[in-house]
């Protein structure tokens, strides 16, 4: 596995404002660092002048964004603005032409692999739910656990009770206590959404990144998971990309637009719902 970068003393975090004060400052960030990442300027992850083409298209353009330890951060946009491409090189499933991409102060995203980039502590949750239908509720969760996963290790696996008890812990926090013994294939759509975030939260990730979370949910499921979000930031840092403008209006304090790869617009909702390039290019008029 490769070591971790070295810590450069020229990798200073000065990100420029904009009309509605972009950068760490403006969105409060410089809360102390989580163990285990190197957080101390209150940054979880930084992207600097990101760029990705795919055949001559520019996916990215120049993207720059912050999002700071413990945030709960929209990211809107119409459909090509570069959302999914963004999740993407976050990840480490594409890899950006140019800029430079690091979670926490020192770790360097663009030169680990995907799994080294999910075991450093971020989490991707995709549209559409991916659970194993056949096993219950309760194992989906129990192979979700954060656990040497080598073969001799899971042929001799047992729960500890501190492990029964985060899998608990993790069911309470999504409501779904009364159906650990369920198939996974009999859970709603709504249910199964709940159940691959809890198997996200098993692996104690820093950074969430939640694409269409509420898509296919009814009214009191979106309403249950804008309460789980806010209850999670904090502890958590979570990126939202949703189209579900009340949704957002529910859960964020600062909201990203993109626009052809770029950022088009930061602030709270109520701000770029009024700025003119936003309704022009995105909400409508």
């Amino acid at each position: 596995m490769r070591g971790l970068p070295a810590v450069h003393p020229e990798f200073m975090l000065e990100p420029a404002f904009d009309q509605f004060g972009s950068g760490r400052e403006a969105i409060g960030l410089g809360q102390p660092r989580k163990r285990g990442l190197d957080t101390r300027h209150g940054t979880v992850l930084s992207l600097e002048d990101i760029s990705v083409s795919f055949d001559g298209f520019k996916a990215l353009n120049a993207l720059t964004l912050y999002i700071g330890v413990g945030e709960l951060r929209c990211i809107i946009g119409p459909n090509g603005a570069g959302k999914t491409t963004m999740m993407d090189v976050i990840t480490g499933k594409t890899r950006p032409d140019t800029g430079s991409a690091f979670f926490g102060d020192t770790l360097d995203l663009t030169r680990l692999s995907e799994f080294q980039i999910a075991q450093a502590g971020i989490g991707r949750k995709f549209q559409k739910p991916t659970v194993f239908e056949a096993l219950t509720v309760f194992e989906n969760l129990e192979l979700a656990l954060k656990t040497d996963k080598s073969v001799w290790a899971s042929l001799g696996a047992r729960l500890s009770d501190e492990q029964r008890a985060r899998i608990d812990q993790v069911l309470s926090t999504v409501r779904l206590q009364s159906l650990a013994s369920r198939q996974a294939g009999l859970l709603s759509h709504g249910q199964k959404q709940f159940l691959e975030i809890a198997m996200l939260l098993l692996q104690e990730p820093q950074l969430l990144l939640l694409d269409e979370p509420v898509a296919g949910m009814t009214d009191a499921e979106t309403e249950f998971t804008a309460e789980l979000f806010k209850g999670l930031a904090g502890s958590h840092s979570l990126m939202v990309v949703e189209h579900d403008m009340g949704f957002v209006g529910s859960i964020a304090d600062h909201v990203t637009v993109l626009h052809q790869g770029s950022v088009l617009a930061e602030g709270s909702l109520a701000q770029v719902q009024a700025n003119e390039q936003v309704v022009e290019v995105y909400l409508g008029r």
